[in-house]
Formats: C-alpha cells, structure tokens, sequence
C-alpha cells in the first residue's frame, strides 16, 4: 500500500512538471509574438498627432459675410486655439454634424423669413452642441436661455412647460436677441459676442474702450473664446468631408415624418391623450420636451406629432 502511494505521487508530481513547463513554454512564446505586434493605442495615437499636424487653419474665414482678421497674430493664435482643440474631439464634431439634421431645417427656415445670416445657426452649436442642455448657471434649450431673458422674449417657463426647449420658439427669441444685437451694436460678430456676455456688456465694452470692432476690444475669456468658437464651428461643419467627416444625408439624424397638431384648451392627462389619439406617449414626450408634466394647463399650445 506504501509502495502504491509512492508511485501515485510521483506521477502526480511528473504530471504538474509537464504542466509546469507547458505554461512556461506558452508564456515565452506569447511574449515573443506580443512584442512583435504594434500597440494599438500607440499607432493610433501617432496617426492622430501626425494627421493635426499637417492641417493648417484657414486663411480666410469669416462670420455672416464679416471677415476675421487672421493677418493680426493674436487674432489668428485665437482662432487657432479653437481650431485644433475641435479637431481633437471628432466624436464630438460627428455628433454636431448627426444633430444637425434635426435642427437646422428649422434654423434655416425662419433665419430666410427673418432675413437673417445662415451662419447665426452655428452658434446654437457652440452654445449648446444641439443638446436640450442645461449650464451650471441653469441656462436651458438649444439656445441657452436664461429664465428672465426666456420672458422678456416671450418664451413660457412655469412648473408645466418651458418654452426655451421648443426649438421653434427659442430659435425665434434667439433670432429676436440677435437682430436687437446687430441693431444697437454694429455687427454680427458683436451681436455673437451680445449673445454670450449680454448686449449692455459688450456696448459698455466699446464705450470704455473707444472702439466699435470685435476683434479690437479685450473682453473676457469666455465671450473672447466663444466667437471665435463659432467661427471655428462652422468652418469644420460646413467643410467636413476636407477634414474627414464623411456623412451623406440619410447618415443624420432626423424628427421623423412629422406635423403640428394644435389644442386649444388643456390637456388633464397626456398619457391618456396620446392613447386616444394612437400616439406612442414616448413619441409625444420626446418630440415636445418644452412639456414639463403629464398634462397642460388651459392655452393654445402647439404640439409635433408624428405622421400616422
């Protein structure tokens, strides 16, 4: 019995050094064939910085038919900051480009009714990346509207619905904001600059400083830097394919096959409303996110719906 134990255990013995030596064969083997293949991360990451580096920004851009200045170095070191910081978020820009399937048709048809610059569209990109946002500082919707500003420019905001996410409305306040803006400023880069740091900010602006041109006053970091990001915006927007976004139309997003139904009244329960009208509630929500509850108080209310 002792002698058949002793040959049991050397077996078992001999059967882990041939495991042992496998392992140790395996291991080498693979650390040979993995030292022989390039890290992703580090090939990828030198094609990125090899492809920047090869792109220069511009030498002409502009803003609603305004030109930028590139020849001054600090305005062009500016426009450069923006321009290669962008360029180092591409999920980011393909998202701007996606979302904007959505939005700019509507952008585009009231700017024309207002006749108004096309390139104002892009600075609800830099303000909200076509995202029904909201800041630190509670600045809400696809233009950033802050509550006392949303009522001044007739926009509703109370615990059942906030206009300032109705897309056809903020655009239009916007708009409103930014002709006020060009009116009592000058221009429309200065009605952009009016747009972040308030119109009475950028005038006393140019009153303390003595000059009428954005690209000569010295404001603070965040208007400086938001101009110039619009501008930026707009150029790798409009010029994507130059950059490698490469998206045909049925790549972006879109509301869908929809229309506006209008109630006049209230709405008790919106649940219930969409199951009475074969609506998916989901789709009601998502179409109209000014609205706040599941119901609307007595007014004349304009809803998207989707096309059955």
């Amino acid at each position: 019995m002792i002698k058949r134990f002793g040959i049991v255990k050397k077996s078992i013995l001999i059967v882990v050094l041939f495991i042992c030596f496998g392992l140790i064969c395996f291991f080498n083997i693979s650390r040979v064939y993995t030292s022989n293949v390039p890290d992703n991360n580090e090939e990828s990451a030198s094609t990125i910085f090899s492809w920047i580096s090869k792109i220069s920004l511009p030498n002409k851009l502009d803003f609603c038919g305004e030109r930028v200045p590139l020849e001054i170095p600090e305005v062009r070191e500016r426009a450069e900051r923006e321009f290669y910081l962008l360029l180092q978020q591409p999920g980011q820009l393909c998202l701007y480009l996606k979302r904007s399937g959505k939005y700019f048709p509507i952008y585009e048809k009231l700017l024309a009714e207002n006749k108004m610059p096309d390139d104002i569209k892009y600075l609800s990109v830099a303000e909200s990346a076509l995202y029904q946002s909201r800041s630190s500082k509670n600045a809400l919707g696809l233009w950033q509207f802050m509550k006392g500003t949303a009522n001044t420019y007739g926009l509703i905001v109370n615990k059942y619905v906030d206009e300032r996410c109705n897309v056809e409305k903020s655009t239009a306040a916007a708009l409103k904001y930014l002709k006020n803006g060009r009116e009592s400023l000058g221009s429309w880069t200065l009605a952009a600059a009016g747009y972040n740091m308030g119109n009475a900010g950028v005038r006393r602006a140019m009153t303390r400083q003595n000059l009428s041109n954005y690209y000569d006053l010295f404001l603070n970091e965040e208007t400086s830097r938001f101009v110039f990001r619009i501008i930026i915006i707009k150029e790798l927007m409009k010029n994507s394919q130059r950059y490698g976004l490469n998206f045909n139309e049925k790549d972006l997003y879109s509301l869908g096959d929809v229309s506006t139904r209008k109630v006049n009244g209230s709405i008790q329960d919106l649940e219930n409303w969409a199951v009475e009208n074969k609506y998916l509630y989901k789709d009601i929500k998502l179409l109209n996110p000014w609205i706040l509850t599941n119901e609307l108080p007595n007014g004349n209310w304009e809803l998207l719906v989707p096309n059955k």
